[in-house]
């Protein structure tokens, strides 16, 4: 009891330390893209933290199973390190007898993974699509921001505004650029608000400005002083969310058993479980030679996760192009896995090595 409760709060300390620092990451790298398209004008500033978080959720199953596969090797390899292993292995106990106290540790949160992944990430997907639905559904004034130009949907007109007052319901220094009938019309303002009229059209009312309006190539053109300048905003027709298999709801994809929604069952009933096998193969992995190089099994960890997901992700696309089937594509790889897995254990608890047979 005191050897699992040690080893339950070195692997929960591990796993909280890896999983803070890979949501770090995530969190970092999402917000650099996302900040990068409210830069270009493609995704309003407001709009940043609640897509950050939706992406954070989508991610969450993977970047708990990477974290638990981290987590238990760690651990297990700093007690080789620090020679517990050859204690372990004195007393007369197998490397199998890590097995219960990992399974312990680990199966909460791989019920959680299996949550995350079937239910959870693709809601957060949905929404997230959703919400930028409702972004682009919104007329030309609500996509304007400070400091940016702003196209219309139609490219007739381009909105530039250079701050907006403390109450967001005026704008100041107000520049709009349109083209109609071939006539090239400049507004510049030093204010501006939004008007709804009484049948429900929407304009921009700028005050206190100029329009030069004039023929692009000629001479003809023409200034205007005005003290309200009424524009009619666009209004987009609403639309819904296309619904893919990577936002549907599980139950729908079990009723609708089509060749992309069978596939994306493959990967939300394939992650769980790869979590299981991942934490399993850790324990073999975890194997370190005191006097030799200490990064040599993490490396090779590493690359047996990619090589695993990897193949995850080729079984859910063969399944969706239908060159397998889906009882196939879905334990194949985990399948071969096991025997993976199987192997090394043999092979740790052998009294000879493989290398040792071959002699």
């Amino acid at each position: 009891m005191i050897f699992q409760r040690a080893l339950l709060r070195e692997l929960s300390q591990t796993a909280l330390a890896v999983f803070v620092a890979l949501l770090s990451i995530l969190l970092t790298t999402q917000l650099i893209r996302l900040l990068a398209e409210a830069a270009g004008g493609k995704l309003a500033s407001e709009a940043v933290v609640s897509l950050l978080g939706f992406g954070a959720l989508n991610y969450l199953a993977v970047l708990l199973s990477l974290t638990l596969f981290i987590a238990v090797l760690l651990t297990l390899s700093r007690a080789y390190r620090d020679s517990e292993m050859v204690v372990w292995f004195a007393s007369g106990q197998p490397l199998t007898a890590w097995i219960g106290p990992v399974l312990t540790f680990a199966l909460p949160l791989i019920f959680a993974i299996a949550g995350l992944s079937l239910f959870l990430s693709p809601w957060a997907l949905s929404k997230s699509a959703e919400y930028r639905q409702r972004l682009q559904n919104r007329d030309e004034i609500a996509k304007v921001s400070p400091g940016s130009f702003n196209e219309s949907a139609s490219a007739e007109r381009v909105f530039f505004v250079e701050a907006v007052n403390g109450d967001s319901t005026r704008v100041r220094n107000v520049f709009v650029n349109s083209m109609q009938g071939g006539r090239l019309g400049v507004m510049a303002a030093a204010e501006g608000y939004a008007e709804l009229a009484a049948n429900g059209d929407r304009f921009l009312v700028l005050q206190n400005g100029r329009r030069y309006e004039g023929v692009p190539g000629t001479a003809e053109y023409r200034v205007m002083e005005f003290g309200r300048y009424w524009i009619r905003v666009e209004t987009k027709e609403m639309r819904g969310v296309d619904e893919n298999p990577s936002n549907m709801p599980v139950w729908e994809l079990i009723r609708d058993r089509n060749s992309p929604n069978l596939g994306e069952l493959v990967w939300r009933i394939g992650i769980p479980l790869a979590a299981i096998n991942l934490v399993l193969l850790a324990i073999p992995l975890s194997f370190v030679n005191p006097r030799a190089g200490r990064a040599t099994n993490l490396v090779f960890a590493i690359l047996t996760y990619m090589v695993y997901s990897n193949l995850l992700s080729v079984s859910q696309a063969w399944v969706r192009q239908q060159r397998i089937p889906f009882e196939m594509g879905l334990v194949a790889v985990h399948v071969a896995m096991l025997v993976i897995l199987a192997m090394m254990f043999w092979r740790r608890l052998s009294v000879f090595s493989w290398m040792r047979l071959w002699r």
